[in-house]
């Protein structure tokens, strides 16, 4: 079993076609801006993939550093910045272990990757972390597959696709005591000869709560300034199958 991210990380965008990075990151350019981080200001982007966002980021004007614990997903981040003509620098760190060497004015976070923490212990991390990372009265910006989604959307569900340059199968056990999300991929891919490479991957991810998150944002010296259904400016519902947290820093810890 391959770790989460690697072989796939070659294969990662053209499986998220489907996603609209560009009205994603106007969302978080507008939610930055609305705080107060114009552009020109610098920004981290954690767990930042393949650099979809990050690259974005800094098209709309932002000082943009990403950083990922996946060092195949950041070899491509970095190939397309080398492309774009980005100057992006991009560090391989874990959310649980963030560290600047100057502060920065926002972080931000998208596409789950507060559900690859596990623990409440990693949350608190994280957020400490960024608390750390950032300059007073910044922000932190971060969005969340909810507990609904995991649970009642993915949970027991398994998905296919098929296409020219991969196929995959994804299977999904929720369990409700720990509240862990077990994704099981298996992915097939030519190998030119007429015949398939197969690998898997195994990803897990936490259905945390909206309260249990607050409650640990705001032991990080942070103040919840908006937890939104995502893309839009409207609080969100028990059936939000995406959250959007909002949040600035107004104490050091």
């Amino acid at each position: 079993m391959k770790q989460a991210y690697d072989e796939f990380a070659a294969y990662y965008d053209r499986l998220m076609t489907d996603v609209d990075y560009d009205a994603w990151a106007a969302y978080l350019a507008g939610l930055l801006r609305e705080g107060g981080v114009q552009p020109e200001q610098v920004v981290l982007d954690c767990a930042c993939g393949t650099g979809e966002i990050t690259l974005r980021l800094h098209k709309a004007g932002y000082r943009m550093t990403g950083a990922d614990v996946s060092e195949p997903m950041l070899a491509q981040a970095q190939q397309k910045a080398r492309k774009a003509g980005a100057a992006i620098p991009f560090v391989r760190q874990a959310m649980q272990e963030l560290l600047v060497h100057k502060p920065v004015s926002a972080i931000t976070c998208a596409c789950d990757g507060v559900n690859y923490l596990l623990t409440q212990k990693d949350v608190f991390r994280f957020f400490s972390g960024a608390n750390r990372a950032l300059k007073d009265g910044g922000l932190l910006l971060f969005d969340i597959s909810s507990a609904y989604k995991l649970e009642k959307i993915l949970g027991g569900q398994t998905f296919g696709e098929d296409e020219p340059e991969c196929t995959y199968l994804w299977q999904n056990c929720f369990d409700e005591q720990s509240r862990l999300l077990e994704m099981r991929l298996a992915f097939f891919t030519p190998d030119g000869k007429g015949a398939y490479k197969r690998f898997d991957e195994r990803h897990v991810q936490r259905a945390h709560t909206k309260e249990e998150l607050t409650a640990l944002l705001e032991q990080s010296g942070f103040t919840v300034e908006g937890v939104y259904e995502a893309f839009t400016r409207n609080p969100a519902s028990e059936q939000s199958e995406r959250i959007q947290f909002v949040v600035r820093k107004t104490r050091n810890v």
